[in-house]
């Protein structure tokens, strides 16, 4: 029910195996001790009348519902797809930025709705539901959809569609899990734009980044998987097809990159060694890429710290984004499949 997001399971996405294992864990917990479950009740009357703000902690992290547990766990999975793209420190700063940023829409949302229809909202959904529900925002701006089949000639099946449903489920599961999920979907919307520069006020700081690095990674880190086919196979013959000329780009772009890395152990970049001459126009979904320069463009230090939050050396990025002509993604596949 997933989209293709390259390995199985969660092989570079120890942020996400954490936070599965944590706050199912937790849920597990609460469950089987239910005189626990009042510290973790995401009360807003609470909150306005006896002042305990602390329930903006406490409230927002561990569902309390089995199905919401299931629900979120399954989109979570799926999510897992942006640690892996953009790292964890990224992943993580934008999970931070949307859960502080929907503690303060939940209020407002509730008061508006109090104001509109004098009906006050007293008690929310528990658990970390709108930061999930802000992952959608990226999810739709950023993961390409693909028509996987039809259904009775009209209705389109894409590679996203039961992710939707996923997150339909969960927003049905509850009276106000609705307030949640528009939380959700403006804080997403508001950080992934970087309104106000957010990203710069709301992040994980680079040495939380590295403690957690050391400390929580080698706990939640998963192997690389060795029994998964490279490429899941498509449902019709024409996205096989797509997959498997894709596939015959990936192998013939990761030769000359070894290739290059081999040339360049042996004599020093000059004038005359271009790394570019190793990397045709090739073919690129339907559309023709642009000529590659005949000169060298200098990498971006952005694109390489990317790449080491990623996980990988220094060295190897360098290496990855010059043989790439500074393509990030092409520079990614080179260095997972290396």
């Amino acid at each position: 029910m997933f989209t293709t997001t390259g390995s199985r399971g969660l092989y570079k996405a120890p942020l996400s195996k954490g936070l599965l294992l944590v706050l199912n864990g937790l849920t597990v917990m609460l469950t089987l001790l239910p005189h626990y479950q009042e510290m973790f009740v995401y009360n807003l009357q609470a909150v306005t009348q006896q002042h305990q703000v602390w329930r903006f902690l406490l409230g927002r992290l561990v569902c309390l519902d089995v199905k919401d547990a299931f629900c979120s766990s399954l989109l979570i999975y799926n999510f897992r797809i942006f640690e892996r793209r953009f790292g964890s420190r990224k992943y993580a700063s934008f999970l931070l930025g949307t859960w502080c940023l929907s503690a303060l829409m939940d209020f407002l949302l509730a008061q508006a709705f109090q104001f509109l229809f004098d009906y006050e909202v007293e008690e929310l959904p528990a658990g970390l539901l709108a930061p999930v529900f802000s992952l959608f925002v990226p999810f739709y701006l950023l993961i390409p959809r693909m028509q996987v089949t039809q259904v009775l000639s009209h209705i389109h099946i894409t590679n996203k569609s039961l992710v939707y449903i996923v997150g339909l489920q969960l927003l049905t599961s509850s009276p106000f899990m609705w307030l949640l999920a528009l939380s959700g979907l403006i804080s997403g919307g508001l950080y992934h734009s970087n309104v106000l520069w957010m990203q710069k006020l709301l992040f994980v700081p680079v040495w939380v980044s590295r403690i957690g690095r050391f400390i929580l990674e080698p706990l939640f880190s998963s192997s690389q998987p060795t029994s998964e086919t490279p490429l899941g196979m498509g449902a019709t013959l024409d996205i096989q097809r797509q997959q498997r000329m894709d596939m015959l780009d990936q192998q013939l772009l990761l030769a000359q990159y070894n290739e290059a890395r081999r040339n360049t152990r042996q004599q020093p970049q000059s004038g005359l060694f271009q790394w570019t001459r190793f990397f045709p126009s090739l073919r690129r979904r339907g559309q023709n890429r642009p000529p590659v320069q005949p000169h060298n463009s200098p990498v971006a230090e952005e694109q390489v710290a990317r790449l080491v939050e990623m996980g990988f050396s220094r060295i190897d990025a360098l290496e990855a984004l010059r043989a790439s002509n500074n393509d990030i993604n092409m520079a990614t596949n080179f260095l997972l499949q290396h």
